[in-house]
C-alpha cells in the first residue's frame, strides 16, 4: 500500500507544480502582451506598466484567453490601432511561448 500512496502523492505534487507553472506562465504572458499592446497604443514607462497590470486583471474575468483578447480588441479599437483578430491571437500565443521560455530560463539560473 505504501508504494501506491507514494505514487499518488508524487502525482499530486507534480500536478500542483504544473498548475503553479501554468499560472506563472499565464501571468507573465499577460504582462508581456500588455506591454506589447501598450507600445502599440503609444504608451510607455509607468503608463505601459499600469496597462500591463490591467491586462493581467482582465484575465481573471473568466477561464481561458477570451477575456484578454476582448480587452485588447476593445482598447485597440478605441485607440485606432490597426491589428486584426488573427494578429492579436497570434501575439497572445507568441507571448505564451516567450513567457514559458523566460520562466524555464530563470529556473535554470
Amino acid at each position: 500500500m505504501t508504494t501506491f500512496e507514494d505514487r499518488e502523492k508524487g502525482f499530486e505534487r507534480k500536478f500542483a507544480h504544473d498548475e503553479e507553472l501554468r499560472f506563472r506562465a499565464t501571468a507573465r504572458r499577460n504582462k508581456l502582451i500588455g506591454l506589447w499592446a501598450a507600445k502599440m497604443m503609444g504608451l510607455s514607462g509607468d503608463e505601459a506598466q499600469v496597462y500591463a497590470r490591467e491586462v493581467i486583471k482582465a484575465d481573471l474575468a473568466e477561464p481561458g484567453d477570451e477575456d484578454v483578447f476582448r480587452k485588447l480588441r476593445s482598447d485597440f479599437d478605441a485607440k485606432g490601432v490597426d491589428q486584426s483578430d488573427h494578429q492579436i491571437r497570434r501575439m497572445i500565443g507568441d507571448m505564451m511561448v516567450e513567457a514559458v521560455r523566460q520562466i524555464e530560463s530563470e529556473a535554470k539560473a
